[in-house]
């Protein structure tokens, strides 16, 4: 199955962000196109604070420049279509483990990312991803001596609190730029939709703002006067779309992404957290809701595993690894414990309606 992005698609030579769940860059990266959701810019001009109404520091004070400079930018190739998308990463660690949102990676072939504080550009690979979650880690390779972000805490943030987030809007490069925003509420809950695996879920501890996110800020911070990282920017693009109301911006909260990005840091999987390589079974999902439970086909890639099994369009898997497959997002989610070169067992219902079974070896796919 393919992954889904959090980056924006744009015109080459710049490299498209799109984004799968997050408002990630649409102009390079795993989503594609234009930018579907862009938060209202009705930011406080140019300052932030945690005291409503008072002046804290402004968008290009030192603080925010130094938080500039701890980032880098995400640009991916995306599957067998070879698009471009882009997004943001924060680094956690001077050997360059990023932090990002799951979707600017997802279903990517190539990734790369170029530090802020040098220009240089660093070929990525991805450690382990939460795809519920909607967080992912990479490691760069080569990297030393990155300066690193400074994590928050989020429970600590409050309606009415000035933020400010930073991210590779419009997927163009460079220095990202930040961007002043409110919070209207903390532990929200979103549901996305993702074109690229046809999977629906919902996106929980979110922190809302009235402010101006764009495709490619996803995987950037939210970060306080101080400069410390409360939140994770999510966007949404073409590919990963959001059905919350137009005119906000939302991140994740830092603490539970804190503990989940330990964990894969730690190389600890688990029913939702993935490690390592993605095993793949190659097929694209139907987008929508099936009639029938299970996970609809509307293409399978030739050479892959799916398609050398027999499965095609128009068929539904019903079953993967003794797991029932109810819709699109449980295919996604019974996928998340296998590695490439495991073998394991596939059901699925032709549209005659005849049930068929086979073991399949996963391939290597595309990230998350």
């Amino acid at each position: 199955m393919t992954g889904h992005n959090a980056h924006v698609s744009v015109p080459n030579p710049v490299p498209p962000p799109r984004e799968t769940r997050s408002v990630a860059v649409l102009m390079a990266g795993t989503f594609l196109a234009a930018v579907v959701f862009v938060a209202a810019a009705s930011a406080i001009a140019g300052v932030f604070s945690n005291t409503p109404g008072t002046a804290g520091a402004s968008v290009g004070s030192p603080v925010v420049t130094r938080v500039q400079h701890e980032l880098v930018d995400i640009n991916t190739v995306l599957g067998d279509t070879g698009d471009l998308a882009a997004g943001t990463g924060m680094v956690l660690t001077p050997n360059g483990e990023i932090l990002t949102n799951n979707h600017v990676i997802q279903g990517a072939t190539t990734i790369q990312a170029t530090d802020v504080a040098t220009g240089r550009n660093y070929d990525a690979s991805v450690i382990g991803y939460d795809e519920q979650g909607d967080i992912a880690v990479l490691q760069l390779e080569g990297a030393t001596g990155l300066p690193t972000v400074t994590l928050g805490a989020s429970t600590g943030v409050d309606a009415g609190n000035r933020v400010v987030t930073i991210g590779n809007a419009g997927g163009l490069g460079g220095t990202p730029p930040a961007r002043a925003g409110v919070v209207l509420a903390r532990d929200q809950a979103i549901q996305v939709e993702d074109d690229l695996d046809g999977a629906g879920e919902s996106l929980s501890r979110l922190i809302e703002i009235r402010g101006d996110l764009q495709p490619g800020d996803s995987g950037g911070p939210m970060i306080d006067q101080s400069g410390r990282v409360v939140g994770m920017d999510t966007a949404a693009s073409q590919s990963y779309q959001f059905s919350s109301g137009d005119g906000l911006g939302f991140a994740l909260e830092i603490d539970p992404v804190e503990q989940i990005m330990r964990q894969i840091v730690d190389r600890q999987a688990s029913a939702t957290v993935h490690i390592g390589l993605t095993g793949f079974i190659g097929v694209r999902i139907e987008p929508g809701q099936s009639s029938s439970p299970g996970a609809p086909i509307r293409s399978a890639i030739g050479g892959m595993p799916a398609a050398n099994a027999g499965i095609g369009a128009g068929d539904l898997i019903v079953e993967l690894g003794n797991k029932t497959i109810g819709s699109a997002t449980a295919l996604t989610e019974a996928l998340v414990p296998y590695h490439p070169g495991q073998r394991v067992t596939i059901g699925w219902i032709t549209p005659q309606g005849l049930g068929r079974s086979a073991t399949i070896t996963l391939a290597t796919g595309p990230a998350a």
